[in-house]
């Protein structure tokens, strides 16, 4: 049984708290927010040990580890305090506003040995990995060209007055949601270590962008696009998707399907020579508590797994996190306006 703790109650952080309480394996130890109107809330509805101050929790409960869902420009303060003290870290994405500290960051959990995971849940989807899966395999040959889109209807009017528009708090559509694509690029194909031009537009906001076209390129070699738009209505809600083109097939995949073309018959799974569909249903493991998406427990069923040692602290790592901070760094010092 893991002893943790929860530091920020707001929408991500309610949905961990959700699920944390639930896991076998977890105990909650202790939930911190600085709204009065949360923690009262908290205090009258549930069960747990509710702390204005998250310092006060974690030196009165000694957690060994603690969950971090606060705003962005909270998380280099707080992820150093808690690794000062040798806590293991579960911190939302994106990591850092700063990848000079985020940098920082991951060197001292490195030489401490501290276990940390970020929240990019989209690596945890079953059609992301299974097309994990298929491309680790060598199935669709040398690699070629990558595209990535994502769309929906986030900010579809004139909002000035949320964190979402504000650069100093992580707003903006390439630091909120470009990040999942460019992250889950960087799983899935190499990582991004150039970018050769970007554009940001704004339809609504005033002070950050709403829209992301950028062209990239891996470690590897490989080109590729990403094309990010919050602004269109046309989506009921964020969808991504990703195309890899191979020398031996195709890849295409979202959240709710993965579309395959092998040019010859494959030895991987069941999979054949043409087109192979599979969806989510099929692709999706068990989990034991359901909120929002499999993915959302998964995540936290793996770093659990990796407290207890059950699993390698190799997904969503503060390393991996910075590399899509880094990428996001120079989509800014790229931008055509």
């Amino acid at each position: 049984m893991k002893k943790i703790g929860l530091i920020g109650a707001g929408k991500m952080g309610i949905s961990h708290l959700a699920i944390l309480g639930a896991h076998p394996d977890v105990d909650v130890i202790g939930v911190a927010d600085t709204s009065t109107v949360v923690t009262d809330v908290l205090k009258r509805h549930t069960s747990f040990d509710v702390y204005s101050d998250y310092l006060e929790m974690i030196n009165e409960k000694k957690p060994d580890a603690v969950f971090v869902s606060v705003p962005t420009k909270y998380h280099e303060p707080i992820v150093q305090k808690l690794l000062d003290r040798n806590i293991n870290v579960f911190v939302e994405k994106p990591f850092s506003l700063n990848t000079e500290n985020g940098t920082k960051l991951m060197e001292t959990s490195r030489t401490k040995h501290i276990y940390n995971q970020v929240g990019y849940h989209n690596k945890f989807i079953g059609t992301f990995m299974e097309a994990k899966k298929i491309i680790d395999s060598g199935s669709l040959g040398k690699l070629q060209l990558f595209s990535g889109n994502m769309n929906g209807p986030v900010v579809a009017k004139t909002r000035e007055h949320t964190w979402r528009s504000k650069p100093e708090e992580g707003g903006g559509c390439l630091m909120d949601y470009a990040a999942h694509l460019i992250d889950l690029i960087n799983y899935l194909i190499a990582p991004i270590t150039l970018v050769h031009g970007a554009d940001l537009m704004s339809f609504y906001s005033a002070s950050v962008e709403d829209a992301v076209s950028c062209l990239l390129e891996t470690k590897n070699g490989i080109h590729g696009t990403i094309n990010v738009n919050w602004s269109d209505e046309t989506f009921r809600k964020m969808s991504t998707s990703i195309t890899i083109l191979g020398s031996k097939g195709k890849l295409t995949v979202d959240s709710t399907e993965l579309k395959v073309y092998f040019r010859e018959e494959q030895a991987i799974g069941n999979y054949t020579k043409g087109w192979n569909v599979r969806h989510i249903n099929a692709l999706s493991p068990h989990v034991d508590f359901y909120l929002r998406g499999e993915e959302y427990s998964l995540q936290i069923d793996h770093f659990i797994n990796v407290l207890e040692g059950k699993a390698l602290n190799n997904i969503n790592t503060f390393e991996s996190a910075l590399q899509t901070d880094k990428v996001i760094q120079q989509i800014k010092n790229h931008k055509i306006n």
